[in-house]
């Protein structure tokens, strides 16, 4: 693809994955790295993700502010990702050839845990080893794919937390994941000069989209949002397993 075409393609994605994100509060690198990893490789994929996705995440994160009991709580799992990352960093460097098809299952499994609607449970007594181990598969998975959602996102589910807590919560996991995801990056060689625009304009791209979707988020009912949303992530992730192993 020439620079025009990524450039092009890079807006349309990221203003429809800041929407997604603006909307219910998750989605913006499931659905950038699953777009983008039709037309280029999971890894450069989500190097053009790291800037978006780190302004738009410390953006959720700390906007609802006291974030220093939520932070402690997180901790297990923070730290899990950023062993884990470093793990995949030296397993399983970014751009494997079976990247996109790794993308294709990883998105399949979170869209159908999520229509789903499985409710996971974790007793506060348990929540440090898991948090670590969650954290852990997380950032693995997140080197192979470029994605980190899985187990992260049900793991904080599974703690029950209040709304608006939850969404912060989703933005401070979603930031460490994006500077540890950054970091293995740029460690294989990925972040490139030439990334300058294509993740200037997804930053543009993707704060229009944050911005309107959260003007719209009382005005569409957020469960048939989401089943619409998590129906299509499923075939997108179908698409790319199958498209990398025919």
């Amino acid at each position: 693809m020439d620079t025009w075409h990524i450039l092009t393609a890079t807006a349309g994605t990221y203003l429809l994955a800041g929407f997604i994100k603006g909307v219910i509060g998750l989605g913006l690198p499931t659905v950038a790295v699953g777009l983008l990893g039709l037309m280029m490789s999971p890894a450069h994929a989500a190097a053009i993700l790291v800037v978006p996705s780190l302004v738009t995440n410390v953006w959720q994160g700390f906007a609802g502010g006291k974030i220093a009991g939520l932070l402690r709580r997180l901790a297990p799992l923070l730290i899990g990702i950023c062993i884990g990352t470093l793990i995949g960093a030296v397993w399983l460097p970014p751009g494997s050839s079976q990247g996109g098809v790794w993308l294709g299952v990883l998105l399949v499994l979170y869209a159908a845990l999520c229509l789903v609607n499985i409710h996971f449970v974790v007793p506060p007594r348990h929540e440090t080893w898991v948090g670590v181990m969650a954290g852990i598969v997380n950032g693995v998975l997140a080197v192979a794919t470029g994605v980190f959602v899985i187990p992260g996102v049900p793991y904080i589910q599974a703690l029950k937390l209040e709304r608006d807590r939850m969404v912060q919560a989703l933005g401070l996991s979603f930031t460490v994941s994006t500077i540890a995801l950054a970091l293995a990056l740029a460690h294989a060689g990925e972040m490139a000069p030439t990334l300058l625009w294509p993740s200037l304009v997804a930053l543009i791209a993707a704060i229009i989209g944050m911005v309107v979707g959260q003007l719209v988020r009382g005005l569409v009912k957020a469960a048939t949002f989401r089943v619409f949303f998590f129906a299509g992530l499923l075939l997108l992730g179908a698409h790319l397993a199958l498209r990398g192993l025919l």
